[in-house]
C-alpha cells in the first residue's frame, strides 16, 4: 500500500502547536515565612517554612533547627536576593560602592553595610542580581537606589520591576556549613585547596570570615535562581502576546500580526533564549571556579539543586522551542501571503502590457486578420463603374 502525506494548512498547525500543552515548572520566589524575625528563644512559635516554593520537598528537615534554638545558634536572619537588570557591567560599580567593597571572584563584596545602624554584607555578581545577607529586603531596595544607580550605566537592560527572593540562614560555630531543607547553617567550613581562593588582604567582615566563600557559593546559586525567575517572567509575558494568534487565525484566517511585528517578536525570543544559554552568566554550567574547590561546588550544587535551577531552565528552553516552532508556522504564513501578493502584482503588470501591446500594434494586427480597407475615393470609383 502507497503512503499518503496529508499537508495541512499553516492555520491548522499553528492552533494545534499554541493547543498543545507543555509542562510547566511552578516557582516561587519567596522562601520565609513572614518578614517578622520572633526571637529564637519563643521555640513554641517559631516560624514554619512556606509550603509552596521550590524548597517544599525539603522544607520540613529544618523543623528541627528552628524547633531546637542551643546557646551556640545564633537567631534566624534573611537572605535577600534582589534583581533590578539582566546584567550589571561591575567595572562601572566601583565607584558607585560603599567604602571597604572587595572584587571577590565573579562578585563585588561588600562586608559591611546596612541602614539604621543594622550590618550586613552585600554579594553583587554580573548576572543583574544581588544578594544580601542579614538584611531586609526594604533594606535591598535601598542598597540598589543608592549604589547601583541608573545614571552609572552600569545596568544593561533595567526591569520595570525588580524581582526578589528570600531565603534565610542562622550561624553555629558547632555545625557543619550546610543547606538543611530551606534554611542555611554557616558552622564549620573546611579551609580552600587552592591557596589564592580566599585572599591574604580580606577587609573586616560583619559575618565570620571563615564561611565567606561559603556564603559567596550560596549567594551565586541563589543569585542565578533569582535572574532566572526574570528570564521565566519575561517569556510567560511574551507567550501572553502571542496567546490571541489560534482565535484571530480562526475567526479571520490571518495571523493579525504585520511583518515587522513578527520579526520583532522573532527578535525578543532569540533574545530570551541567548540569556539562557549563551551568556557567560549561563544556567547550565557550573562556574569554573568551583572546579579546584570540590566544597564549595557542593555548597553552590546544593542550593542550586533544592531551587530546581537545572529543571525550570529545561522547562524555559522547551518552551521557547515551542515559541519558536509558532514562529515558523507564522513566517511560512507571512512568505505565502507575501508570494500571493506578488503573484497578483505579477498578473497586473502582464495586463497592463498586453493592453499596451494591443494599443501600439492593434492596427497592423487589425491590417493582417481583414485584409486593407478601401479609400472613400476608391470606393466612389468602383460605385461609378457598377452604373
Amino acid at each position: 500500500m502507497m503512503g499518503v502525506t496529508l499537508h495541512l494548512p499553516p492555520s491548522i498547525m499553528l492552533s494545534r502547536f499554541l493547543t498543545r500543552p507543555t509542562r510547566i515548572v511552578p516557582f516561587t520566589r519567596a522562601f520565609s515565612a513572614s518578614t517578622a524575625r520572633p526571637n529564637v528563644e519563643a521555640s513554641a512559635d517559631m516560624k514554619k517554612p512556606k509550603a509552596s516554593t521550590p524548597l517544599r520537598r525539603t522544607a520540613s528537615a529544618s523543623r528541627p533547627i528552628r524547633a531546637n534554638p542551643t546557646p551556640t545558634r545564633s537567631e534566624i536572619q534573611n537572605v535577600i536576593t534582589l534583581a533590578t537588570a539582566e546584567r550589571y557591567l561591575l567595572s562601572r560599580l566601583r565607584d558607585k560602592l560603599p567604602a571597604g567593597a572587595y572584587r571577590l571572584h565573579d562578585s563585588w563584596w561588600v562586608p559591611a553595610w546596612g541602614p539604621n545602624g543594622k550590618q550586613g554584607e552585600v554579594f553583587i555578581f554580573r548576572n543583574g542580581s544581588f544578594v544580601c545577607w542579614g538584611l531586609e529586603e526594604s533594606d535591598a531596595s535601598v542598597f540598589a537606589a543608592k549604589h547601583i544607580p541608573l545614571a552609572s550605566g552600569a545596568q544593561i537592560g533595567p526591569l520595570k520591576e525588580a524581582e526578589t527572593e528570600e531565603l534565610e540562614f542562622i550561624m553555629d560555630p558547632t555545625e557543619d556549613t550546610r543547606l538543611q531543607g530551606d534554611l542555611i547553617i554557616l558552622g564549620k567550613a573546611e579551609p580552600p585547596v587552592a591557596e589564592d581562593t580566599l585572599p591574604l588582604d580580606l577587609p573586616t567582615s560583619t559575618l565570620p570570615s571563615e564561611t565567606l566563600l561559603a556564603r559567596y557559593a550560596f549567594s551565586q546559586a541563589l543569585s542565578r535562581s533569582t535572574a532566572l525567575s526574570v528570564l521565566e517572567i519575561s517569556l510567560d509575558s511574551y507567550l501572553s502576546s502571542v496567546a490571541q494568534l489560534p482565535e484571530s487565525l480562526e475567526k479571520t484566517g490571518k495571523p493579525g500580526m504585520s511583518r515587522t511585528a513578527l520579526i520583532k517578536k522573532l527578535g525578543s525570543l532569540l533574545k530570551l533564549r541567548q540569556g539562557l544559554n549563551l551568556n557567560r552568566e549561563n544556567f547550565s554550567d557550573t562556574p569554573d571556579f568551583y572546579w579546584a574547590e570540590p566544597k564549595l561546588e557542593t555548597y553552590f550544587n546544593t542550593l542550586s539543586d533544592a531551587l530546581e535551577v537545572q529543571a525550570r531552565t529545561t522547562a524555559v528552553n522547551e518552551k521557547i522551542t515551542y515559541a519558536a516552532e509558532v514562529q515558523s508556522v507564522l513566517r511560512q504564513l507571512l512568505t505565502e501571503s507575501s508570494g500571493h501578493s506578488m503573484e497578483l502584482v505579477i498578473i497586473a503588470l502582464i495586463a497592463v502590457e498586453v493592453v499596451l501591446a494591443l494599443i501600439r500594434e492593434g492596427p497592423e494586427l487589425w491590417h493582417w486578420a481583414v485584409g486593407p480597407a478601401a479609400t472613400p475615393a476608391e470606393a466612389i470609383e468602383t460605385k461609378h463603374v457598377q452604373v
